[in-house]
């Protein structure tokens, strides 16, 4: 609904206040309320003509509850809860109301979520709750405070804040489109689409230079509401592929088939270097493995050799080196 005209001049707002009271039993109770073109509403017969709002709230913005002769009965915690059902917005404001006999305990504070009064018996207390939003106040029919849809594209590698505006769309029913004209012909958006909440980008005879990021943007600016939509648009050219020319088959009967069409069949070959190709490179990898794992058996067979031989050789030498010496000492003695 907030995004669809209506033909509603009053903008279904309203304004309650509530208090809650710890100590009676049914803790909640309201007030008053009061609509945008009605009158208030007092619940308590108590609180007739000592309880009211201001008649121009609307109109000012000043949602203040006055209480006149202020009791022990008054104190609680005071909600002021401002309601646009059109726009779906909710806001509260809260004020804690304590009374004293006192006049030195008379204060105005802050605990840090809300306002605290401490007010005289008897006295004549005003709650604030002020918001002087222009979607509280009366509303306009000026251009500025209606609904928009705009779509923008950006091409590739062009930055977010160098997009191109494509078409703009007023509530009012008035459409602008932006570039050449052969542009603004592919590109539309439904007349009726406020009145559907359709606000979907026509695109008429796609091309490859029509890619880019789509955003739509929908402003609301009597509810300040904004809300937007990304769509990545990509275009590629169509696949072709390569088939045989279609050839007749021969007929074994040339006159007996004169009066038939001839039969078609399409073939299409497959590439068969890639078939080919890929069993020869298992086929290589592999001999090449082998070749390398029987190199290393070989150089490790060698070298074990080479040690055996040399281990050999040291024994030989130092067998003869130890006769040679037990000769000398036979000789001596």
């Amino acid at each position: 609904m907030v995004w669809t005209r209506d033909n509603l001049r009053d903008r279904q707002r309203v304004v309650h206040w509530d208090v809650f009271r710890a100590h009676v039993d049914n803790g909640m109770e309201r007030v008053l309320d009061m609509y945008s073109a009605g009158e208030q509403r007092i619940y308590n017969s108590y609180n007739l003509k000592r309880v009211g709002l201001s008649q121009k709230a609307f109109q000012d913005g000043n949602f203040s509850l006055v209480i006149k002769d202020v009791t022990m009965n008054d104190k609680g915690l005071y909600s002021c809860n401002l309601h646009h059902l059109y726009c779906h917005l909710y806001e509260t404001v809260r004020v804690q109301l304590n009374v004293t006999k006192s006049r030195r305990k008379e204060q105005r504070y802050w605990d840090g979520q809300k306002a605290v009064y401490v007010v005289l018996l008897g006295s004549t207390v005003v709650l604030p709750c002020i918001n002087r939003r222009n979607v509280w106040t009366d509303w306009s029919n000026e251009e500025e405070d209606q609904q928009v849809v705009h779509w923008d594209r950006q091409s590739p590698g062009i930055y977010h804040d160098r997009a191109d505006r494509l078409v703009d769309l007023y509530a009012s029913g008035e459409q602008r489109s932006y570039g050449p004209s052969f542009l603004r012909k592919k590109m539309n958006i439904s007349n009726q689409a406020f009145s559907e909440g359709d606000f979907s980008l026509t695109i008429s005879d796609l091309q490859v230079t029509d890619q880019g990021l789509y955003s739509c943007h929908l402003h609301h600016h009597y509810c300040g509401l904004h809300e937007r939509r990304q769509f990545q648009v990509t275009v590629e050219p169509p696949v072709i592929r390569a088939t045989v020319p279609a050839k007749a088959l021969p007929s074994a009967d040339k006159d007996a088939n004169k009066g038939e069409s001839p039969r078609v069949i399409n073939v299409v070959l497959p590439d068969h270097r890639q078939h080919f190709l890929l069993p020869l490179g298992f086929v290589l990898t592999a001999f090449l493995l082998l070749a390398f794992v029987v190199l290393v058996i070989i150089l490790i067979t060698r070298r074990r050799r080479v040690t055996d031989f040399k281990n050999n050789l040291l024994k030989e030498v130092n067998m003869n080196t130890t006769s040679k010496v037990i000769d000398l000492d036979k000789g001596k003695s």
